[in-house]
């Protein structure tokens, strides 16, 4: 059984289209990503599947049937626009939103607890929410999220707000509710975290998918014909060598795509005694580099994957 079947589904605003035509399926037990640049229309149809807007076409099935109200005690959704009651207590948030999924006090207080500590909240818990930083009301939500153990997360830009050291435990927590058989769905435009963790993805530019499948199938798909370069120097020679095919540059972090048949060797012997090569990586693309090339717009370059 499927976790998400969606089937051709379109949303307008106006004449607009802020989703079109768009299909995917979604296996349980799995971490799936559907990402794009802001306005893409990922969170359009994130709420199209919770039912909070209306496609106007095509179909959507969760958990192998129509969304209703009984199915969304199932799913745990961590909109993008997230809201608390700024002037209550953590303690006392938490439980009010876990009675709300239908649990008993005793077992929500256990959990709350177990949670806060978790991510180390355990001494604001009767604090108001006002009170806490923007990091730790985005580790608030979460645990809103999921305190009722979903079988359903979606998760839209989970990781807004959050350091490095919490970034890491929430990708933790995600991949223990896969091994657990739950399904994770989360949208984002940053790349980076999508390759972390993820095992199929959907890539959605101007509310039309671009590309869809199995992350390993599709970098495996276009080869090992990419080089990371980490330099310091004067770089500007590098484009005008004939083994180049693209170059994206960060500024000291560099990804090359090569010519067909080109020996990565041989550009490193072109390097050696120019530039200062604090790593020479040859792999297959990032993310973001075959993204860029779907889309074919260099605005986009915004999607930095280190």
């Amino acid at each position: 059984m499927n976790a998400l079947d969606i089937e051709n589904i379109s949303k307008k605003f106006g004449d607009f289209y802020a989703v079109k035509n768009l299909s995917f399926n979604i296996h349980q037990g799995t971490i799936y990503g559907l990402l794009g640049p802001n306005g893409a229309g990922k969170t359009t149809t994130i709420r199209m599947v919770m039912n909070i807007i209306i496609p106007d076409e095509g179909n959507i099935r969760v958990l192998d049937r129509k969304m209703d109200e009984e199915m969304k005690e199932r799913i745990g959704y961590l909109p993008e626009d997230r809201g608390f009651y700024p002037k209550m207590k953590v303690g006392q948030i938490l439980l009010f939103l876990a009675e709300l999924k239908g649990m008993k006090k005793n077992v929500a207080r256990e959990r709350i607890d177990s949670w806060l500590k978790r991510f180390d909240l355990d001494e604001w818990k009767l604090k108001k929410v006002e009170e806490l930083s923007r990091g730790m009301q985005q580790k608030l939500q979460f645990i809103a999220t999921v305190i009722h153990q979903p079988d359903l997360i979606i998760l839209d830009e989970p990781f807004a707000g959050l350091d490095p050291i919490n970034t890491k435990l929430l990708k933790d927590i995600m991949l223990e509710m896969k091994q657990e058989g739950r399904t994770v769905i989360f949208s984002t435009h940053r790349m980076e975290q999508i390759e972390m963790i993820c095992d199929n993805i959907c890539l959605i530019n101007k509310a039309e998918k671009v590309l869809e499948g199995n992350l390993s199938r599709i970098k495996k798909d276009y080869g090992k014909n990419t080089v990371v370069l980490d330099y310091e120097g004067e770089t500007n020679f590098i484009r005008s060598l004939p083994e180049i095919d693209k170059i994206d540059d960060y500024g000291k972090f560099m990804e090359i795509r090569l010519k067909e048949g080109t020996d990565s060797q041989v550009l490193l012997q072109k390097l050696v005694g120019k530039i200062t090569i604090n790593k020479y990586e040859v792999r297959e693309p990032t993310l973001n580099a075959i993204f860029i090339e779907k889309v074919g717009d260099k605005d986009e370059k915004n999607l930095i994957s280190h």
